[in-house]
């Protein structure tokens, strides 16, 4: 069986694991926390990132979401979630990439590195300048996704795709780290919840990082 190497507030890993459960791959979760630089995970991803997924039987390394994700595309029909025409498909890596690069630099990492890798190793206090920061442009973030849900169905077309999965990825970690004020963006909570909603989704709503609380809606569909 796939093997999953990850920890519960890795959005890429969150992306991935909403792409096995849309599409019906079974795998067994694998805790690993990247910053302790463990030696056997650097044998497997010497870049020490999450997610890896491995098939150690089969001497199967998967290595990168978006690899990770590309390769379930290619080999399992069930749930297509890179579709449509080529123009499609080009829009939805874009908003992929959007948020594994421009959401994850301005909103996760800082909320990352503030909220969970400072109280986790360094023991110290977040900076509330960089946290302000941080949710002033999620904000505009969420300004764009109502933007895109005024006009689509979904963020990358009239169906649900990757882009929603890997969206929903990052906002469900700043979310969970206290990051998003969804008032005044209806459509993008709507959005959410629905995929809130969805059984690909409810394993990580379960699911708490040690002595990080997430606020009280975090878990709820209805919020």
């Amino acid at each position: 069986m796939w093997q999953l190497y990850q920890f519960p507030l890795c959005p890429f890993s969150r992306k991935v694991r909403l792409l096995l459960g849309e599409k019906g791959v079974g795998y067994e979760l694998v805790r690993e926390s990247p910053w302790e630089r463990q030696d056997e995970f650097l044998d497997m991803n010497p870049a020490g990132r999450t997610p890896v997924m491995a098939e150690k039987d089969k001497g199967k390394v998967l290595i990168d979401s978006w690899a990770i994700c590309e390769f379930f595309e290619e080999t399992v029909n069930k749930a297509p979630m890179i579709n449509g025409t080529a123009e499609n498909r080009a829009e939805i890596r874009r908003l992929v990439a959007w948020f594994d690069q421009q959401f994850f630099d301005d909103v996760v990492a800082p909320l990352m590195h503030e909220r969970m890798k400072k109280r986790l190793i360094d023991r110290a206090s977040p900076d509330a300048r960089v946290l302000r920061e941080a949710m002033k442009l999620a904000l505009n973030h969420l300004d764009y996704t109502d933007y895109l849900l005024d006009h689509r169905n979904w963020l990358g077309g009239a169906t649900m795709s990757l882009a929603d999965l890997a969206a929903a990825a990052h906002i469900s970690v700043a979310d969970y780290l206290g990051g998003i004020d969804w008032r005044g963006h209806e459509q993008t909570k709507r959005w959410y919840s629905a995929l809130k909603s969805r059984p690909s989704f409810r394993p990580l709503l379960s699911e708490r990082m040690e002595v990080i609380s997430p606020p009280t809606h975090y878990d709820k569909v209805d919020f």
